[in-house]
């Protein structure tokens, strides 16, 4: 796994950044209720669009949210795309 993604979390709200030396270069932030994680906001440098990298990011929050059988709330209209388009993700919609 790549490890220019960092997965960040406080007790109520997180991040998953992509980050390069210090720059930050793509972000997806949640929110925490329960067992439910709400996606809200997805952001990627222009000079990384269309390389997947909104795609990883979500990645490691579906991964977080299987281990701690959770599931996700795509609010984010980058992240409901992605679910729309993918059904071998959907087991962790609410």
């Amino acid at each position: 796994m790549n490890d220019n993604f960092q997965l960040n979390e406080g007790e109520r709200k997180g991040n998953v950044k992509y980050q390069l030396s210090n720059n930050v270069l793509a972000l997806m932030t949640f929110t925490k209720a329960d067992n439910i994680v709400i996606i809200d906001h997805t952001e990627v440098d222009e000079s990384l669009r269309g390389q997947g990298i909104g795609r990883q990011l979500l990645d490691r929050i579906i991964e977080m949210v299987r281990q701690r059988n959770m599931k996700i709330i795509p609010l984010c209209p980058f992240a409901k795309s992605v679910f729309e388009k993918d059904v071998s993700i959907r087991d962790v919609l609410k």
